[in-house]
């Protein structure tokens, strides 16, 4: 019996002003474990008048992770946190009550060619978290635990794997591995996970109980213990997972919560642009991100 429960192509959407790929939430799988929403951001050439620019916009009930894995983008928060994201550092923001943040390219990049490429995620919070205090904590390429296994490297992007540790300050037991190997390889690593887990193929390709699957494919497995593959030569892959909450979470635009109610006083808040709830971003408020029609309508039922 196949280990694979389902295969997730990636499917279009639009982040400022180009398209990225969006694996989470997925019809059939409405999260994996406390990963609730993944964006695959590029890799996008954008021209010398092209730059990514995301106005001030909500969040709340979750955490943001941004991995990049190419060029840079200027984060600043409510909160006052104004810094660059680089590639293979860990921008992890908490919005708890609520956040608000603008993703811009960097003033020095606006006008000369670049590439952006990265993955966009978000993280549910426990219940009991969903209402804490907003905060923010970047970590540094060189602080993520790294080891060689042969030919294949690891890299523990966050959470908790093979008695490693990543310093990103996660609230619920979760992982987020990058393997990549230069040679073809067997990886079973089943006895480390926990939970549920999906596996992101990004380059190159992997086999699976003599099935092969290519990039931009999202394979989420039925057991996470049996979780076991052949890895292709120059392919990199992300495993990601960890143990799923009791409670449901509702996604409804920027806001994950597991309270309709706390949903729907969070569209208001925004919509009126309630400063108490969501604080102006300093340095980046003269726009927002305006609530949509259709959201500002429509309620979770």
């Amino acid at each position: 019996m196949s280990n694979i429960g389902l295969i997730i192509e990636e499917k279009a959407a639009d982040i400022g002003n180009f398209l990225v790929g969006r694996l989470l939430p997925f019809r059939e799988k409405r999260a994996v474990g406390p990963f609730v929403f993944i964006d695959h951001m590029g890799p996008a050439a954008l021209r010398d008048y092209q730059n990514l620019d995301v106005a001030p916009h909500p969040h709340i009930g979750l955490s943001t992770l941004t991995y990049l894995f190419e060029g840079a983008i200027q984060h600043k928060d409510s909160l006052g946190n104004d810094i660059e994201i680089q590639p293979a550092a860990v921008n992890w923001m908490t919005a708890g009550k609520g956040v608000v943040h603008s993703e811009r390219t960097p003033e020095y990049l606006r006008s000369t060619d670049k590439n952006l490429h990265g993955f966009q995620i978000w993280v549910a919070l426990p219940k009991d978290l969903e209402q804490s205090e907003p905060t923010f904590h970047h970590t540094e390429a060189t602080d993520i635990p790294v080891w060689t296994d042969g030919d294949v490297d690891y890299k523990l992007i966050a959470g908790q794997l093979s008695g490693r540790k990543s310093p990103v300050p996660v609230y619920s037991p979760l992982f987020f591995l990058e393997i990549k190997s230069k040679t073809a390889q067997k990886i079973n690593i089943g006895k480390d996970l926990f939970g549920e887990v999906a596996m992101y193929v990004l380059d190159g390709t992997v086999s699976i109980e003599g099935h092969t699957f290519g990039g931009k494919q999202l394979l989420v497995a039925k057991e996470a213990t049996l979780c076991e593959f052949e890895i292709g030569a120059n392919t990199s892959v992300y495993l990601f997972g960890g143990e799923p909450f009791d409670e449901e979470r509702f996604i409804f635009w920027n806001f994950v919560n597991s309270d309709k109610e706390i949903i729907e006083q969070a569209k208001m808040n925004w919509h009126q642009q309630n400063h108490d709830a969501f604080p102006l971003v300093p340095g980046d408020d003269e726009e927002y991100v305006p609530l949509p029609e259709a959201v500002r309508k429509s309620r979770l039922s």
